[in-house]
């Protein structure tokens, strides 16, 4: 994961939930999942990076994150239109099921 995060270049936080346990206690269903939270730690954001899939040729763009940033940062009410991740879903650990 280290290399991963130095040949990527991420400049954001990059975690092993080997746990599994913040992935249960945020009912995360896949990865990529996006949380967004204010400053009193209420869920305003939960969904989509953007409409890019692999091999959809849509451009990478994180509008639905920076939507949802933006929207936080201006003092205006969550966006109504949150779009449900989609990825790989998680695999749970055998006798680790969230439930």
């Amino acid at each position: 994961m280290r290399e991963e995060v130095e040949s990527a270049g991420y400049c954001f936080p990059y975690l092993h939930d080997e746990s599994q346990d913040v992935a249960k206690r945020y009912q995360a269903a896949c990865t990529p999942d996006f949380f967004l939270f204010d400053g009193s730690m209420r869920l305003v954001y939960r969904g989509q990076f953007d409409d890019s899939r692999p091999g959809n040729d849509i451009e990478v763009t994180g509008k639905d994150l920076q939507a949802a940033v933006d929207a936080l940062l201006s003092g205006q009410p969550p966006l109504p239109d949150q779009k449900a991740s989609i990825g790989c879903n998680i695999k749970w650990m055998p006798n680790n099921e969230p439930g």
